[in-house]
């Protein structure tokens, strides 16, 4: 598998080169520990896991606010183990670990290798739905910031992927054309169909392996982009 006529790449951040389950469970494993919180954090995570990326789902749809996202996958997870909290605890609990998340700058692994291979010959970019101050934070604090010529995020453009705006400014940005770059990133919808209907290329990190159509590129390992990329 091979792509052509590439200048530039864009990358989604957060599960596709920030390693956001394996972040977000040590930032919890403080929040908790903080707050007196006694349960299991696999209990916890059980819970939480699913409904987080439910609601960053309703998010991306724009069904739920941001502040809705941040209280109710809490409140949720609080009520399936039955453990009774406060709503302004919550509130604290939910600015404690945003405040934490960015701590934990655990990447993928390959992402610096694959970075550091990529950067002499590609122009790099971020794309990102997450909220911009967080998003600033890993990205300075895990080391990548240097990698990258432009950050668009959901924030400043308006727009969510897979809306077709926020591909089109950082295009813009990039000073690139659709047919000259890529999409790489873990969400099928927000990121691979959002990249192709404005006539980028994309693929797909098939971390979990998950069935895809068969005219979808995909990687099961960011170490596989270093073939694909190979600059010849």
């Amino acid at each position: 598998m091979k792509v052509k006529g590439i200048t530039d790449i864009f990358f989604d951040l957060d599960h596709t080169l920030w390693d956001f389950e394996r972040n977000s469970a040590l930032a919890f494993a403080s929040v908790l520990e903080a707050f007196d919180i006694d349960f299991p954090l696999a209990d916890f995570l059980t819970h939480y896991v699913p409904l987080n990326r439910w609601y960053w789902e309703q998010y991306r749809k724009d069904l739920v606010t941001q502040a809705e996202l941040r209280y109710g996958r809490l409140k949720e997870t609080f009520d399936r183990l039955d453990y009774a909290i406060s709503d302004a605890l919550l509130h604290e609990m939910s600015e404690a670990y945003i405040q934490n998340l960015p701590l934990n700058n655990h990447l993928y692994d390959g992402a610096l290798e694959l970075l550091e291979f990529l950067q002499p010959h590609y122009k790099l970019h971020i794309i990102t739905n997450g909220f911009q101050a967080v998003q600033d934070k890993k990205i300075k604090n895990s080391g990548i910031a240097p990698y990258f010529q432009t950050i668009t995020n959901s924030e400043t453009a308006g727009v969510k992927k897979p809306h077709p705006k926020i591909f089109q400014v950082a295009l813009a940005a990039a000073q690139c054309t659709p047919q000259q770059a890529v999409m790489i990133g873990d969400c099928l919808e927000a990121d691979i169909q959002g990249a192709l209907d404005v006539g980028m290329q994309a693929i797909f990190f098939n971390e979990f392996k998950v069935v895809i159509p068969n005219d979808i590129k995909q990687i099961k390992q960011l170490v596989e982009l270093k073939t694909i990329f190979k600059y010849e």
